[in-house]
């Protein structure tokens, strides 16, 4: 759902998309400044197998499984401390002007496509339905 969204929104064939959007684990850490230590987080990192570090993640992941509704995240990555780029301010609010509304956009149409395609079908008996109380 979330390659066919990135795909309606941003307009781009599933080529693009592929080469543009990863899906996968993303690691939470406790410490905002991990990557100033990165010798020291690096095996943990690279053993988790993470295409991410992200400290808010970690949050919508625990309340989803708490109360058993389905959940995402969908992350602007506007930095890449494992391959040497800090983020900077000016270079952070240049990608935020150009990324937040695709990325709203692209989180919205998620969750369309998945409340018209799998409305009936639920991954897991574990999870709620689109229609019960908290959904509606």
């Amino acid at each position: 759902a979330l390659a066919k969204a990135t795909s309606v929104v941003s307009g781009e064939d599933k080529e693009k998309v592929k080469a543009r959007l990863r899906t996968g684990t993303v690691v939470s850490k406790d410490d905002r400044n991990w990557e100033l230590r990165y010798r020291q987080e690096a095996r943990m990192i690279n053993r988790s197998r993470a295409i991410a570090v992200d400290m808010e993640s970690a949050t919508i992941a625990a309340n989803g499984f708490r109360f058993r509704v389905p959940y995402g995240t969908l992350l602007c990555v506007s930095d890449k401390p494992l391959h040497g780029e800090i983020k900077l301010p000016g270079a952070a609010n240049l990608f935020y002007q150009k990324s937040v509304r695709e990325h709203m956009l692209i989180g919205f149409e998620t969750i369309n496509i998945l409340k018209h395609d799998v409305a009936n079908s639920l991954h897991s008996r574990k999870l709620r339905a689109f229609d019960e109380p908290p959904f509606r």
